[in-house]
C-alpha cells in the first residue's frame, strides 16, 4: 500500500464532508432548487388563490392555482424524501 504524505492528509471534518458529498452528490444544489421552486409555487398559488377569490378570470385562474399547489406539494415531497434518504444510511451504520 502507498504511504500518504502527512502534509496531504485531510482532517476528519474534511474527510467526513467529502464522504457525505460522495454518498449524495449535489445534495445542497438539489435542496436549493426544492426551496426556490417551492417558494415560486407558493407565491403563484397565493396570487391565483386571491384571483379566484375575487372572481376574476376563474376559468383560467383555477387550473393555474391547481398547478401551483401541485408544484408546492411536489417540492415538499421531494424535500422530505431527501431528508429520509439522508437519515437512512446513518441509522443503518450504528449498532
Amino acid at each position: 500500500m502507498v504511504d500518504q504524505n502527512p502534509k496531504n492528509r485531510l482532517n476528519p471534518e474534511q474527510y467526513a464532508s467529502l464522504k457525505a458529498e460522495i454518498a449524495a452528490p449535489y445534495r445542497g444544489l438539489r435542496q436549493f432548487f426544492y426551496i426556490s421552486f417551492g417558494a415560486s409555487g407558493f407565491l403563484g398559488a397565493f396570487v391565483f388563490f386571491f384571483q379566484v377569490l375575487a372572481g376574476r378570470d376563474v376559468e383560467n385562474a383555477l387550473p393555474s392555482l391547481a398547478l401551483q399547489v401541485a408544484i408546492v406539494a411536489l417540492m415538499v415531497f421531494l424535500w422530505r424524501w431527501e431528508q429520509r434518504r439522508q437519515q437512512r444510511p446513518e441509522s443503518g451504520k450504528k449498532p
